[in-house]
C-alpha cells in the first residue's frame, strides 16, 4: 500500500510497536512497512518501540529478533528503541492520576469468574466485565487489597461522563465519534502485569510525539478507549490510519496462532528480502497470500 505524499502535514512521526513474545511474521512485516513508508514518504521519523510489559511471555531473544527481522526487510528507525519495561514509573503516575480522579477501581475477579457470570453483557470484543467489583465500598476494597491480588479497571460510565463527547479521525473512516462505553470497564493494570496495553500505548504515543498511528484494522475498536484516555490525561490525539490485514489463503488473519510463517523461517529458506518487501507494499506476498479488509 503506497500512501500519497502530503507536504502540508509535518513533521510526521510514526511507530512500530511489537511485543517480543515470538518472532515477527508476515502480518507484522506488512504493518511495519505501512508505518515506515507513511513516514518516510513525508520526510518524517519512524520509531521502534518494544512493548515488553508482559513478564510471563516476553523473551529477550525475541527483542533481538525484532531488530534483526526489520533490518533484513530494509527498514530503519530513528533513535534508539524504547522499552516499556523501563517506563513503569511513568505508567504508574498516569494510573495514579486516574485514581485521584476516582476513575478506576480495584478488581479481584478471575477470568473464570467473569466468564461464568450469566449477567455479563457483550460488546464488540465479546463478553464485557459485569461490574462485580465496581460497587464495593471503600472499607471492603481496602480489606481485600491488603491480601488479594487485584488489577485496576476504569469506571467507564464515570470516565465518559467526565470526558464528554469525543471524536477522532481515521484515514478511511473519516471523523469517528468515540464510543468507549461499548468496551466496558476495561483493565488498565493487570494482576500479572503492572500495566495494560491500553494505558501504556496511550502514554507512550504521546511521550514519543507520534503524530500518525498506522496499524491494523483489528485495533480500530481499541482506539475508542485510547481516545478517552487521551482526554482524561490531557494528551494529544494523533491521526489514525487503520490498514487492512494480511490474510492466508483460508481467509484467516496472519498470526502466530494461525501458523503464519516467521520472517526468520523465510530468511532461512532463502527468501530475498527485497522481493518480499516489494510484494508486501503491493498487498501480496510471493507465497500467495493476499490482503483483505477486515
Amino acid at each position: 500500500m503506497i500512501f500519497p505524499s502530503d507536504s502540508t502535514i509535518a513533521p510526521i512521526v510514526t511507530r512500530f510497536a511489537p511485543s517480543p513474545t515470538g518472532r515477527l511474521h508476515l502480518g507484522h512485516a506488512f504493518s511495519a512497512i505501512q508505518a515506515h513508508d507513511f513516514s518516510r514518504h513525508r520526510g518524517g521519523r519512524f520509531l521502534l518501540r518494544i512493548e515488553d510489559i508482559d513478564p510471563g511471555r516476553t523473551r529477550e531473544e525475541h527483542v533481538a529478533g525484532i531488530a534483526e527481522d526489520l533490518a533484513w526487510l530494509g527498514l530503519g528507525w530513528d533513535s534508539d528503541p524504547i522499552r516499556q519495561s523501563a517506563r513503569l514509573p511513568v505508567y504508574a503516575a498516569a494510573l495514579d492520576r486516574l485514581k485521584a480522579d476516582g476513575l478506576v477501581y480495584p478488581c479481584f475477579c478471575t477470568r473464570a469468574e467473569i466468564a461464568a457470570s450469566a449477567s455479563a453483557p457483550h460488546g464488540p470484543a465479546g463478553a464485557l466485565y459485569p461490574g462485580t467489583c465496581r460497587g464495593l465500598g471503600a472499607a471492603a476494597r481496602a480489606a481485600r487489597m491488603a491480601g488479594e491480588a487485584h488489577g485496576w479497571r476504569i469506571d467507564m460510565a464515570r470516565a465518559v461522563a467526565m470526558a464528554g463527547p469525543l471524536t477522532w479521525h481515521d484515514q478511511s473512516a473519516g471523523t469517528v465519534v468515540a464510543m468507549p462505553a461499548a468496551q466496558g470497564d476495561v483493565v488498565l493494570a493487570r494482576k500479572d502485569a503492572p500495566i495494560s496495553y491500553h494505558l501504556a500505548v496511550t502514554v507512550d504515543d504521546a511521550a514519543q510525539g507520534v503524530t500518525d498511528i498506522v496499524r491494523g484494522v483489528d485495533l480500530f475498536e481499541a482506539t475508542h478507549v485510547h481516545r478517552l484516555l487521551q482526554a482524561l490525561l490531557g494528551l494529544a490525539t494523533p491521526r489514525y490510519h487503520h490498514h487492512p490485514l494480511l490474510t492466508g489463503a483460508d481467509g484467516q488473519r496472519l498470526a502466530k496462532r494461525h501458523g503464519a510463517p516467521s520472517l526468520a523461517d523465510m530468511r532461512a529458506a532463502g527468501q530475498a528480502p527485497g522481493l518480499l518487501a516489494a510484494a508486501l507494499r503491493e498487498g501480496r506476498t510471493p507465497v500467495g497470500f493476499g490482503v483483505v479488509q477486515a
